[in-house]
């Protein structure tokens, strides 16, 4: 996250005694990534973090794969992914490979008897329905529909859902979670033809400091596997924080199309980038305006990528019986494109009232036993005459 920021009390400088205020020492903690080399925050905690008070249980929560290879287009239908209590209960991959998994979830319950961290991967998660306050050991971010919620491997957090009907799109990455290169300067900082601006990030706030003993459990994805770790104080201990390493916001509303006298590529929507995936923003946006034009995309190969579309509202123009919640994965090694009649369709249409998000993988992905459950199985017949 290339912008400065900064929550509650800190020293003066870096590595020196910070002390409370019965004269002990605050304990700091460099919280990175990619060694001492990438983005990094300094936290400064009542407790010291290091205390593990007993490992209860291990659960192996790898995705089971169905399908590890394959060419065919799929439809997913992502609401017909079941509602659950449990928000981790909840969350079920549906497309693999060792560099992202992507699923849905739909959790009826806030997350408020565990706190959770993901030591494995960054999490991408979009709010397709419902509102409530992601809380974390650095702020809290409220949410709504729309929002991307950008969450850094190794932050301890909780959910608190104002609503009970959640849908969430989710992206668990092996690989950090940036902005896209194209968009920024030498600096970091985003450039004037950016879709979008640092003024639009939602950064965390309301810093929650708790000077708490007792037994706190912290649910820690590891390699996989899901640990049950006691801690004895309260992880939502830091008095102050500082750097660029933290979780955000951006709401997909914010999010400006570019557009042109001709169709643009989908690299004018991308949003967020890792060196395995991209990830697009599709919005409601006017139309190409060449008097000759076709709005409609132009057909073209995935030879070095599996396109994953997420359908979020509107009337996507270049799909037929498209509905709110379904995923598409159109596989690299075969041309895809409009469906039969919305190329010519689009022409001298003026504008397009769709949302969606695009994920482009540069590795083929493996289908779950998940996704099977909720596949179509006649998608990828659909560009028939």
């Amino acid at each position: 996250m290339p912008v400065y920021h900064k929550s509650g009390k800190i020293p003066a400088k870096r590595h020196v005694q910070f002390r409370k205020p019965d004269g002990g020492l605050y304990y700091e903690q460099l919280f990175g990534t990619i060694g001492f080399d990438g983005m990094s925050t300094l936290m400064y905690q009542v407790y010291r973090p290091t205390m593990v008070k007993e490992i209860l249980g291990e659960k192996d929560v790898r995705p089971q794969v169905a399908i590890e290879k394959g060419i065919k287009a799929r439809l997913l239908k992502g609401f017909e992914v079941s509602p659950e209590d449990d928000y981790l209960d909840s969350r079920k991959a549906l497309l693999v490979n060792k560099d992202i998994h992507i699923g849905l979830a739909a959790p009826r319950k806030s997350l408020r008897n565990y706190f959770y961290k993901n030591a494995d991967a960054d999490e991408l998660l979009f709010i397709h329905q419902g509102r409530g306050t992601l809380r974390t050991q650095l702020g809290n971010i409220p949410f709504e529909y729309g929002d991307y919620l950008v969450i850094p491997r190794g932050i301890i957090y909780q959910v608190d859902f104002d609503t009970e009907d959640n849908r969430l799109l989710f992206a668990e990455s092996f690989h950090p979670i940036y902005t896209p290169r194209r968009y920024r300067n030498w600096f970091g900082q985003l450039l004037e033809h950016s879709p979008f601006c640092e003024r639009d990030y939602k950064l965390p706030q309301d810093l929650e400091t708790h000077d708490e003993k007792g037994d706190f459990l912290i649910k820690i994805k590891k390699e996989g596997v899901l640990y049950d770790m006691l801690y004895p104080t309260h992880p939502f201990d830091v008095v102050g924080w500082d750097g660029y390493n933290y979780p955000y916001g951006f709401s997909i509303h914010n999010f400006e199309p570019i557009t042109g006298r001709i169709h643009q590529p989908p690299p004018v929507h991308q949003t967020f980038e890792t060196s395995a995936f991209v990830v697009c923003s599709f919005c409601p946006r006017m139309y190409d305006y060449h008097p000759q034009s076709i709005p409609a995309p132009y057909n073209h190969s995935n030879i070095d990528s599996d396109e994953v579309l997420y359908y979020v509202d509107g009337d996507f123009m270049s799909r037929n019986n498209i509905e709110k919640g379904h995923i598409t994965l159109h596989p690299g090694g075969i041309p895809h494109g409009p469906a039969p009649g919305a190329y010519e369709r689009s022409v001298g249409q003026t504008e397009t009232h769709e949302l969606a998000v695009m994920i482009d993988t540069f590795r083929p992905l493996s289908l779950t036993a998940e996704a099977l459950r909720i596949d179509d199985g006649k998608y990828y017949r659909s560009w028939l005459e």
